[in-house]
């Protein structure tokens, strides 16, 4: 019984998926959670600028409100 957990633990030790998948989700952290800080931080900025150029969108197409124009197709 002993030697089948030594066994089962020297397996685990030397499998390094594990590793790779923890150094994989340390590196998406490292980026992604500043970038949602920025985000968060930034958001009344980003959804102003957003309204300007979507406004800016729907006011050079022509067609009022997000229908479609039938002579533009």
């Amino acid at each position: 019984m002993l030697k089948r957990i030594r066994k089962a633990l020297s397996a685990l030790h030397k499998d390094q998926q594990g590793a790779d998948m923890v150094e994989y989700i340390l590196i998406v952290a490292a980026v992604g959670l500043p970038l949602l800080a920025v985000i968060i931080w930034f958001w009344q900025d980003i959804s102003r600028a957003v309204d300007e150029w979507w406004g800016q969108i729907r006011g050079s197409s022509g067609s009022p409100g997000g229908t479609l124009n039938p002579g533009n197709l």
